[in-house]
């Protein structure tokens, strides 16, 4: 028997009770009526189950209570909230115990997350001192070598002040890139979506592109022919920005004469866009990290090719907030494809 069980245990205190008053009217007391002394007893022992019940179920919860106020004490308004009287089950303390080990449960999980955001805080604020520390000290060296004399050497003065502009002009884009991002995050931008052909974007991408293409002896193809238009409901110029992005750092980190294509899947609901490129690859262990903002599989060639290290972080943005996909297969030698979702579009 459950003795865990409340109303087995109040039942079986009932029961013991009718039994007592049958062994005292009968074994003790005097003969009389039967039927009206089991009446009697019948009544008593289901009074007795009502009171026993109703008392023991106050203590019960208000015993409760206390455990939830002590582990509340931190003001958890969770635990706080909680209705008392529906915690009354066939097992009360097993089923607050369930409720206080999955409240510490999502305590930890909440914990965990609190100690990885405040990783990743200090991680990017070293970052941006990092990657804007370089083009200013770069800057600084310039300005200072043109202010001692510099500045009258024909040689170098020329140099050193195209030097120390596009030093200005990467300290720009990283600032240009911490702001739009920023406000990805708060949701300050809000995306203008429309019906609109993604292979003619695409087509307007390549042809952006090309000068860049052509430095490296690269060709910009899509998988196969197109014989028709794909329309995809999005915010085109966001999406223009996401595509921009990934060929052109398909450009950057592909092989010398190497190629970049671009290949569409139909889905159920949406179209899948895929930019593969035939380059060095990603190793395996860059790939989770891959999004992050600057973070970088190779820094000094990062740095080397130019670029704020956010890129990858505001596509990721981008493709989210229309509430689609993006990821990423490569291997080492093998090339890479970075790929992403579009709903398609809306009649």
């Amino acid at each position: 028997m459950n003795f865990s069980n409340p109303k087995t245990l109040v039942f079986t205190l009932s029961a013991f009770v009718l039994a007592l008053y049958l062994l005292l009217v009968f074994a003790v007391l005097p003969a009389g009526d039967v039927l009206l002394k089991l009446v009697v007893g019948v009544v008593l022992s289901v009074i007795v189950y009502l009171v026993t019940y109703a008392l023991f179920k106050k203590f019960i919860l208000e015993k409760i209570k206390g455990i939830y106020k002590n582990i509340v004490s931190h003001k958890s308004q969770e635990l706080l909230d909680i209705d008392i009287q529906n915690t009354w089950a066939d097992d009360p303390v097993k089923s607050a115990g369930s409720k206080v080990a999955n409240w510490s449960e999502k305590q930890k999980t909440e914990i965990a997350t609190l100690k990885k955001q405040e990783q990743f805080r200090r991680e990017f604020l070293g970052n941006v001192a990092h990657e804007l520390k370089t083009p200013l000290f770069n800057m600084q060296g310039y300005i200072l070598t043109l202010l001692d004399g510099g500045l009258e050497d024909e040689n170098i003065n020329m140099d050193y002040l195209k030097r120390a502009a596009t030093n200005a002009d990467r300290m720009i884009s990283i600032i240009e890139d911490l702001d739009e991002i920023s406000r990805l995050d708060s949701g300050e931008i809000a995306l203008h979506k429309g019906n609109f052909g993604i292979v003619e974007l695409v087509s307007e991408v390549f042809h952006s592109l090309e000068i860049q293409a052509k430095k490296r002896a690269m060709d910009l193809k899509f998988d196969k022919e197109k014989s028709k238009e794909i329309f995809v409901f999005a915010d085109k110029d966001k999406i223009r920005q996401v595509l921009v992005n990934l060929i052109s750092n398909a450009l950057k980190y592909g092989i010398q004469g190497g190629w970049v294509k671009v290949q569409f899947t139909d889905m159920e609901d949406a179209v899948m866009v895929e930019i593969e490129d035939n380059g060095i690859g990603i190793e395996e262990k860059h790939l989770p990290r891959l999004f992050e903002r600057f973070y970088r599989v190779d820094e000094s060639r990062s740095r080397e090719l130019g670029g704020s290290g956010l890129g990858l972080a505001i596509v990721k943005h981008i493709v989210e907030a229309h509430q689609q996909k993006i990821g990423v297969r490569s291997s080492v030698k093998s090339g890479s494809v970075f790929h992403f979702t579009l709903e398609k579009k809306r009649k």
